[in-house]
């Protein structure tokens, strides 16, 4: 009876790293449960990124009235402060704390910036929509606060996603960083669709005050998430007394990392699919309403089957490069796959299917989610050491500027479509400018698929000497 229990239990031991998503990336100084305690800042992010992106766009323009190009303008704001992220990674790479602590002062900083954030966002908005005419608020004074609670959310995030990630490839061995990087994002993906699906049934009912609500439960929820991920997390190094080294100055450790093969092209790349994936996230919802006129809960729920998608390209890209894959050919075959997904998007409108919408939305997380794992992954293989924080901080920084300006210039878009078709006469509803913008991130994807394949060429042509070289060692054995 013991053999046959000590059996069961080296056999159910040996099915973890096989059969447990991401089970292969815990040591015995980090184990799972610890690691995926850390991974909860990438919640708190996902649950922001669905109130911004989600959430708030299709509320302000359909239930409060709010012009598409000036909510576009509202979320594209914290674009502002993303290219600072890469300054932001290469301070938490050399930053000196009292108490020994490189990145838990940057993501606890970021944090107090969302939850600040969070504090004016609800009240600023309902002055922005005009509930504060009663109390005779001056118009700037909702636009100015919806400004600044935008601003202070996005830059915390930017700080804690930056920091956050830094200090999981920190505790990870170097060959597990790809992984570590897909379990958060995957953990990511997981607070989108817990979040996208709360919010959707808190705000099925929508009311002012629900909307209150919702944003004072999302900033209490980001605080006690990143403070049980940092928790007894990092290290405290160096010792007391300790002297150490000279870092190496910004303007040094960027051009250590722009030396590192086609650093450069790679973040050209990334700009591009970001843009050609992001311009839809700030319509996908308003589409829904408008065009589709699905209600507040129905919309809310596609970002939980754009996440659904994301969560099984991030799954999926995690065990192609486990295997060996490249990323530049998973990062083609992320922008194959928009292509139908946007055209199926597209479709919904004069067919009138739903289900169309809903597949497209699938699949355009799918795309989006397999883009950013092969990106990322191809931006840390080339990092040069102690410069994690840095590397992440660069592919942060153009992802989330395209992601800003993407959105920026779909809102316009669709404005500028829908009155000049008015303008003109011309009965085409509320779908002329959301479908021209489809239209136009099609054209992007087939832009970003030109500018990867000199990547995929080089990434050939770089592993077909190491493929020759042990041809030949094995003949001479």
């Amino acid at each position: 009876m013991m053999l046959l229990r000590r059996r069961l239990v080296l056999f159910l031991a040996g099915l973890g790293p096989r059969w447990l998503p991401f089970a292969d990336v815990a040591t015995p100084d980090l184990p799972l449960s610890r690691l995926v305690r850390l991974s909860l800042f990438q919640v708190s992010v996902g649950m922001t990124l669905v109130l911004l992106v989600g959430t708030l766009n299709r509320v302000m323009i359909v239930e409060l009235g709010v012009a598409a190009s000036v909510v576009a303008v509202m979320i594209a704001l914290p674009v502002l402060f993303a290219p600072f992220r890469a300054l932001i990674g290469h301070r938490s790479d050399t930053h000196r704390c009292a108490l020994g602590w490189r990145r838990v002062p940057f993501v606890w900083k970021g944090t107090l910036y969302q939850f600040g954030g969070y504090a004016i966002m609800p009240f600023a908005l309902l002055v922005l929509a005009g509930a504060g005419e009663s109390a005779s608020a001056p118009p700037w004074l909702g636009v100015g606060a919806a400004a600044l609670a935008f601003l202070l959310v996005g830059a915390g995030t930017h700080v804690v996603q930056t920091a956050g990630l830094a200090l999981a490839t920190d505790l990870t061995p170097p060959e597990s960083h790809p992984r570590v990087v897909g379990l958060m994002y995957v953990m990511l993906l997981l607070g989108m669709i817990a979040s996208a699906l709360l919010f959707g049934a808190a705000l099925q009912d929508f009311t002012p005050g629900r909307l209150v609500q919702v944003i004072q439960g999302a900033a209490i929820g980001c605080l006690v998430l990143n403070a049980v991920a940092l928790w007894k997390q990092e290290p405290r190094s160096p010792p007391r007394g300790a002297v150490r080294p000279p870092d190496a100055s910004f303007a040094e450790s960027w051009a250590r990392f722009a030396a590192g093969g086609a650093s450069l092209r790679r973040l050209v790349v990334v700009g591009l699919g970001t843009m050609a994936f992001g311009m839809a996230d700030v319509l996908l919802e308003p589409y829904g309403g408008q065009v589709l006129d699905w209600s507040v809960g129905a919309t809310t729920t596609l970002t939980a089957f754009l996440a659904l998608g994301g969560l099984v390209g991030f799954s999926v890209a995690s065990v192609a490069l486990a295997r060996g894959g490249d990323p530049y050919r998973l990062t083609l075959q992320a922008a194959l796959v928009g292509v139908p997904a946007f055209a199926l998007v597209i479709l919904a409108a004069p067919l009138g299917l739903s289900s169309s919408f809903v597949a497209g939305n699938v699949l355009i997380g799918f795309g989006a989610a397999l883009f950013g794992h092969a990106t990322l992954t191809a931006t840390m293989n080339l990092a040069p050491p102690g410069q994690a924080g840095l590397a992440l901080g660069a592919w942060g920084a153009v992802q989330a500027t395209a992601a800003g300006i993407a959105m920026a210039l779909a809102g316009m878009i669709r404005d500028a479509v829908t009155f000049g078709a008015q303008a003109l006469g011309l009965e085409t509803g509320a779908a002329a400018g959301y479908l021209t913008v489809y239209a136009l991130e099609i054209l992007l994807l087939l832009v970003t698929i030109a500018a990867t394949l000199p990547l995929l060429r080089r990434s050939r042509d770089a592993s077909a000497p190491a493929a020759s070289l042990g041809r030949s060692t094995g003949g001479a054995r």
